[in-house]
């Protein structure tokens, strides 16, 4: 494959995105970059900073506070780091899940990360996961996937997750959770989640992450 192809997996939360995205990469040679991490990135510093509480949001100071922002994916490990500092776990977090589609639907946060991603585009072909990666990142990208997947089952994977990384919550919680994500994601103005025209559409609900990884594979070499 050539080394700057854009291969762009869009999706609900918890189908299994990122998983073969990294799959797809490793396979490809090319770099990953989880969308989905940039925008918790931005929702964690929000917190941390005190622009986002749970009954309070300057989106005035954020916005202002976004030149202070450093975003740098280390390619060996695939740790995202935030001004320095590895986020990957915190990021997680369920303070984090618990708005983050709501920072990812402000127009200015969109635009500030678009340009970063197309960035790291510029500077070597990549697979990238998340809500609008075919539609609006890369609409032109030269292979696109589209992932969805019952809400109870994404919603044990994300619980088996959490509970492994020692986290205290309850299935109900992370069911409600992918629900209003799903809600929030579908009906933001600005780059809803939907699938793009020309993405394949695929059911993660009953197949393993091999079984999928061989069929994108299939594809993308057949194309």
């Amino acid at each position: 494959m050539n080394s700057n192809k854009v291969i762009a997996i869009d999706g609900y939360a918890s189908t299994g995105k990122s998983t073969l995205a990294k799959m797809l990469s490793q396979h490809y040679n090319l770099n990953f970059i989880d969308s989905g991490a940039l925008y918790r990135a931005v929702t964690l510093f929000a917190l941390e900073g005190g622009f986002l509480k749970d009954n309070y949001f300057d989106q005035v100071a954020l916005e202002s506070a976004l030149e202070k922002l450093i975003l740098e994916f280390e390619p060996e490990t695939r740790f995202l780091f935030l001004n320095g500092e590895n986020i990957s776990n915190k990021i997680r977090l369920p303070r984090v899940s618990d708005h983050v589609s709501s920072i990812a639907a402000l127009p200015i946060i969109r635009k500030f990360l678009l340009h970063q991603q197309r960035q790291m585009a510029n500077e070597n072909g990549l697979v990238m996961d998340g809500r609008d990666i075919g539609t609006i990142v890369f609409p032109n990208a030269d292979h696109k996937f589209f992932f969805t997947a019952c809400p109870e089952v994404r919603a044990r994977r994300r619980y088996e997750e959490l509970i492994n990384q020692g986290q205290e919550i309850t299935f109900d919680e992370v069911l409600n959770n992918l629900i209003h994500r799903d809600k929030t994601d579908i009906g933001r103005d600005i780059a809803p989640l939907r699938k793009a025209d020309d993405a394949l559409e695929i059911d993660t609900s009953e197949v393993t992450p091999d079984q999928v990884f061989a069929y994108l594979v299939e594809k993308i070499d057949s194309k």
